[in-house]
């Protein structure tokens, strides 16, 4: 019995706990702290167009290593321009988006 109810007030004491923690409002920033996530935001931008950039160079060349091959095999192979083929990031064509 004594177990049981060591048991019971050590779940109730982590659990308020939780719900202590939980409510707790973050602090605010302060001018360092927002200099530093408006940076951090900006080197993230540039990761993901890099990261970005880099896929579509990858994608190009396998293209053109595909197209290479089944020219070499005689095969006539016509490239499929899909939205995702435009590296500019403008919006694809009006014909080719589907509603």
């Amino acid at each position: 019995m004594t177990t049981l109810r060591a048991l019971i007030a050590a779940g109730l004491v982590i659990g308020m706990f939780g719900f202590a923690v939980a409510k707790l409002p973050t602090p605010p920033m302060d001018d360092k702290a927002k200099a530093a996530a408006e940076e951090k935001k900006a080197k993230d931008a540039a990761a993901a167009e890099a990261a970005k950039s880099a896929q579509a160079k990858a994608e190009d060349r396998v293209a053109a290593r595909y197209l290479a091959e089944q020219k070499a095999k005689g095969k006539a192979v016509t490239p499929q321009m899909g939205p995702t083929s435009q590296a500019n990031g403008k919006e694809p064509p009006k014909e080719t988006v589907k509603k």
